[in-house]
């Protein structure tokens, strides 16, 4: 039983990054805006945190480092798109190619650097349960921050007065415009916490889940973070879901070498990206599905003046 609860806990780890940015981009997509620069504000908040834990020698530090980091990004590309109203694919691509020659440029430095030796975390009597003590209560407190956090924005989108209005600047920004919302100041704000989300789950690649720094670490997840939102039907139940179910097939790869399938490393390695592929497939034979749940200005340019 120890290797099914070993691969238990490395999945909860593994999806608890997609998990955090999967949110973030949920509130861009919520308000209309299509952030395709995931991958660069993860990186740059990457290098961010870890430089700062490296300088401080403290995780929490870092994680407000990333995520400073990511929301002054997602300042700039909602600066860009809502106020200049550039397109949203061109300026999102042109981030995350920012994004990945930046921190690249700036991690020069800190390629050969080490953290501290980490401090295990153990929940008092739960982490003592056969099985699933091991898996699931012997986790770094992010983990949970990330399932409460998913609860959070379900109740923040469905049950609050300001997601009601979030969400209807999503659907008709004109109407919303119409009733004396501030559409393009709430699409901002909207934006600038999705980045600071993306920026606290690139921290966390590079300050826990991986406690280090290389050129290019987080290796696509900000790309396979965009099609989990649609994966979710742009439910944050579904996020946390689907943030798991690739996080484990992504752990998957490693422990089946550990156990010595004859597999190719090349063929494991593209097991997460395969999935995402298959999944989006499914998805796309029922074109009414997504278009009942996508919001309807997703990715459209607002002109108030108009």
């Amino acid at each position: 039983m120890e290797p099914i609860a070993l691969l238990l806990a490395a999945t909860l780890n593994a999806g608890t990054a997609l998990a955090i940015a999967g949110l973030g981009l949920l509130i861009n997509e919520k308000c209309g805006i299509v952030n395709l620069g995931a991958e660069g504000i993860m990186l740059i908040a990457a290098i961010a945190g870890f430089a700062t834990v490296v300088h401080t020698d403290n995780d929490w530090v870092g994680f407000a480092a990333g995520m400073g980091a990511g929301a002054l990004l997602a300042l700039v590309f909602g600066w860009l798109v809502i106020w200049l109203n550039t397109n949203q694919y061109a300026t999102g691509l042109a981030l995350s190619m920012f994004g990945a020659g930046f921190s690249a440029f700036v991690g020069i430095r800190y390629v050969q650097e080490k953290l501290p030796a980490r401090e295990q975390f153990a929940i008092p009597w739960l982490a003592d349960i056969p099985l699933a003590g091991a898996a699931l209560f012997k986790q770094h407190p992010m983990v949970y921050i990330a399932i409460a956090l998913t609860f959070a924005m379900a109740w923040f989108l469905y049950r609050s007065r300001t997601g009601l209005v979030l969400r209807s600047i999503g659907e008709s920004p004109e109407s919303a415009h119409a009733l004396g919302y501030r559409v393009r100041w709430i699409r901002l704000a909207c934006v600038v916490a999705g980045g600071a989300l993306c920026g606290l789950a690139g921290a966390y690649i590079s300050v826990i889940y991986t406690p280090l720094w290389v050129e290019g670490m987080t290796a696509g997840k900000g790309w396979i973070t965009l099609a989990l939102t649609t994966f979710a039907t742009w439910r944050p139940g579904r996020v946390l879901l689907g943030a798991y179910l690739f996080g484990g097939v992504t752990m998957l790869q490693f422990h089946l070498q550990g156990m010595g399938v004859q597999v190719a490393s090349q063929l494991l390695t593209m097991l997460p990206y395969v999935a995402t592929i298959v999944v989006l497939a499914l998805i796309s034979r029922n074109p009414t599905w997504i278009r009942v749940n996508m919001p309807a200005s997703l990715g459209k340019p607002f002109y108030p003046g108009a």
